[in-house]
């Protein structure tokens, strides 16, 4: 089969497309000839050595994919031949990535894709859709009517937080660059903030003492300042390092307040909160939620451009390549 995979780590000129042979499937595994999949920040990091993570050489580059199952193993019982699925954490922890023609899935790390759905959009958007949903339900086990701060609302995972949020009867309060107040209004926002002006002002301005939950995607806020937006037993969820790593943290505030920091990426996620996503993923997806990503479509061929663009940070669609 042909694949996207490296025999070592490094530069992204390590990324091979070439023929290596189709994976043997165990009882509790499925085989899925792959359709697409998403190129990520983290998959960067992952083929680069800097994120640790047990691979077994050649190791096949990627996370997120979507397909058409192809056989299952004998003890699968909820996967049938010719069904469309998709999964979002393959490429990790001694798991071989889904860069590929074929690729060979534990049965409890894949998902049955919606009728009706685009799979390039939803391979587009597991990733981010999946990082918030985590965050929202495990994470903060956020209740209805509680009021949400979600910061550089108008990236990736900023607009999927800001639709799970919305959907759950939080209250939700963005920031973003002005420009985009328009669409995080449609997305469920109700109040939409200056990125660039003050935080404490503009929550005066709207009469809102406190939040229950803060989280900023952007990585430009820094931490002391969500802390001081919480109220008393509040949590900041932290999904990427501040913009100043070195901090003062009021303690006496801190701990008298019952307030929480908490650190989270979904690569170490559980299969039961991968799981519980996806079923509020596909719900979601399924009602025409969180697939609004624009999309820059390219083929296996360009794995390694893929993740140059990505380190550059010169594109803004979510990459898929197909193949």
């Amino acid at each position: 089969m042909k694949a996207a995979y490296i025999n070592k780590t490094g530069d992204s000129k390590e990324i091979i497309v070439g023929d290596l042979p189709t994976p043997s499937m165990n009882r509790d595994e499925v085989l899925v000839k792959v359709e697409a999949v998403s190129v990520n920040h983290v998959d960067t990091f992952v083929r680069a050595g800097s994120y640790k993570t047990k691979k077994n050489f050649p190791f096949v580059i990627g996370r997120d994919a979507v397909g058409t199952v192809v056989e299952v193993g004998a003890a699968v019982t909820n996967f049938s031949k010719g069904v469309s699925v998709w999964t979002n954490s393959m490429g990790y922890d001694g798991r071989q990535g889904v860069t590929s023609e074929y690729a060979v899935i534990p049965a409890d790390r894949l998902y049955h894709l919606p009728a009706g759905i685009d799979p390039i959009q939803a391979v587009a958007s597991v990733h981010s859709s999946a990082t918030a949903a985590i965050l929202i339900n495990d994470i903060f086990e956020a209740q209805p009517e509680k009021t949400i701060l979600i910061e550089g609302a108008a990236g990736h995972v900023g607009k999927k937080l800001v639709q799970i949020a919305h959907t759950m009867n939080l209250r939700v309060i963005t920031t973003s660059n002005e420009r985009d107040f328009g669409t995080l209004d449609a997305l469920g926002s109700d109040y939409q903030l200056d990125y660039k002006k003050s935080l404490h002002k503009q929550l005066e301005k709207h009469n809102i003492s406190g939040v229950d939950y803060a989280v900023d995607t952007s990585g430009k806020v820094e931490l002391e300042d969500n802390l001081d937006a919480l109220k008393q037993g509040g949590i900041v969820g932290v999904i990427t390092a501040p913009k100043d790593n070195k901090f003062t943290l009021s303690v006496r505030q801190f701990y008298t307040q019952a307030k929480r920091i908490e650190g989270f990426v979904i690569s170490h996620a559980t299969t039961e909160q991968l799981l519980n996503a996806a079923k509020l993923l596909n719900q979601r997806m399924a009602d025409g939620f969180l697939l609004e990503d624009p999309v820059l479509t390219k083929k296996i061929d360009d794995a390694a451009w893929a993740h140059r663009q990505l380190e550059k940070n010169v594109v803004k669609e979510r990459v898929v390549l197909t193949m």
